[in-house]
């Protein structure tokens, strides 16, 4: 398994990519969480998709997505702050430069690798180091993220 950062305008291929995950966040959130989710065409999106986020992908030896998660500047609009103010003290998040935003995190658990690994488990794992080295290698210490404990 691999993990990949899509950011910027996207090629063809990434375009593909983009596609299949919108699709698997569509499935998760809106399926499998039956949360109340907007979509176009059997994706989910929101808005945060329309501010240039950096999405990490978590890529199966077949390329299949295994996993993916959004990442934007916390200093700008937060799905945190618009979305789940409930979960921050004063409804406020405590932002700078150093913070990203993680969002819409996600794993596919009807993944089956060919060598029998514990796939869900992996790309978990592996969606966690990318999420950690792209936010380094970019200058981000801290990162912010809600969670449903599902």
């Amino acid at each position: 398994m691999k993990v990949i950062a899509l950011q910027g305008r996207p090629s063809s291929a990434e375009r593909i990519l983009l596609d299949a995950m919108h699709r698997l966040r569509m499935r998760v959130f809106s399926g499998r969480l039956a949360w109340q989710v907007s979509s176009r065409a059997g994706r989910e999106f929101d808005e945060f998709d329309l501010m240039s986020p950096t999405y990490i992908v978590a890529l199966c030896t077949t390329r299949q997505i295994a996993g993916c998660v959004r990442l934007l500047p916390a200093t700008g609009p937060t799905m945190l702050e618009r979305t789940f103010p409930q979960l921050l003290a004063n409804g406020r998040l405590n932002a700078h430069r150093a913070m990203i935003e993680s969002s819409r995190f996600c794993v596919d658990t009807a993944i089956v690798e060919e060598r029998g690994a514990r796939p869900l488990h992996e790309a978990t794992l592996t969606m966690f180091a990318g999420i950690i080295e792209w936010s380094m290698l970019h200058g981000f210490t801290e990162i912010a993220t809600a969670t449903d404990a599902r």
